[in-house]
């Protein structure tokens, strides 16, 4: 079938756009930090079933130490900082805003690839890494009544919002050299199951590392009640099912099935797409007038991200 791989893509962006909506609606239900253990919960049950219908065993095989420790590093910066950030900032000023900084992500992974990993950023890298700020800036800013810039968002979900990006962005570098490592320890010529799923492995150890950071930062705040609280919440555990499925479940699985049938880059741009799909559905949801300058600066940023990839 005739790009086939493009069309998987852009049902990454249609599953993770509703991925948004839904942990919009569960992060004001239940809360950012609730809605993200149960989550990990719901990922880590979902990828034991896969991975034993798939590899035989419940869970990750064939890992080493050194892949252990940066793929739940790879968790603890992906998932425990940066969705603790990215769900704040849905309950800042929701998912349309947040998924906007998410685009962040593809210049902080470039950065860090940049800084430890010695990749290359050419100079059309940088150039994409100011179209894409530029069209955050333009859309987040706003003149006042003595015409000097300000920020028209709250600074707490700005501050949200980057964190989430940044965080995305970082975690997918430390998870990128857990993988390698992974793959590295497998025999060759060993059970091709557990190399075929090596991602779905990955993302098992990461979900680990989220449940526990997750976990631990409620007891912290003394606030486990709230998770039992929701358990007997119909509507949130709907919400954060959801989410699950759409997300990490869902999208992930997909995304891996994109870049077999399409050129990478093509495939990541499709899939990066849900800032601008979300647009629509969350002002129907939230009964929003779609403003002129969202949309524009929202495509100046999607620019962006389209040359990171394409160039």
């Amino acid at each position: 079938m005739n790009h086939l791989g493009e069309i998987i893509a852009l049902g990454v962006a249609v599953s993770w756009t509703i991925t948004a909506l839904f942990a919009d609606l569960g992060s004001h239900r239940l809360g950012a930090l609730t809605l993200n253990l149960l989550r990990m919960i719901l990922s880590l049950l979902m990828l034991s079933v896969l991975l034993w219908v798939m590899t035989g065993s419940p869970i990750p095989t064939g890992a080493n130490s050194a892949a252990w420790g940066w793929l739940l590093l790879s968790g603890v910066v992906g998932y425990v900082f940066g969705d603790y950030c990215l769900f704040n900032s849905y309950i800042v000023f929701g998912s349309k805003f947040g998924q906007l900084f998410m685009t962040l992500a593809p210049p902080a992974a470039g950065i860090t690839g940049w800084l430890f990993l010695g990749e290359a950023m050419s100079w059309k890298s940088w150039l994409a890494m100011l179209v894409t700020l530029s069209g955050i800036a333009f859309t987040i800013l706003a003149r006042g009544d003595d015409h000097k810039l300000k920020l028209k968002l709250p600074l707490k979900g700005v501050l949200f919002g980057i964190g989430a990006g940044v965080g995305q962005g970082v975690g997918l570098v430390i998870s990128k050299i857990g993988l390698n490592c992974y793959e590295q320890n497998l025999l060759p010529g060993g059970d091709t199951s557990i190399r075929t799923m090596l991602p779905f492995a990955g993302t098992y150890i990461r979900a680990l590392a989220g449940l526990v950071g997750f976990f631990l930062i409620l007891c912290l705040r003394h606030s486990l009640g709230d998770v039992r609280t929701a358990l007997r919440d119909r509507k949130g555990m709907t919400y954060a099912t959801l989410t699950t499925f759409f997300g990490p479940f869902l999208g992930v699985s997909m995304s891996l099935m994109a870049v077999q049938y399409a050129h990478a880059g093509i495939a990541s741009t499709l899939m990066a797409l849900t800032p601008v799909l979300i647009i629509v559905p969350y002002s129907i949801l939230y009964h929003q007038k779609i403003s002129p300058k969202e949309v524009v600066g929202t495509l100046i940023t999607m620019a962006g991200v389209a040359m990171f990839f394409m160039l």
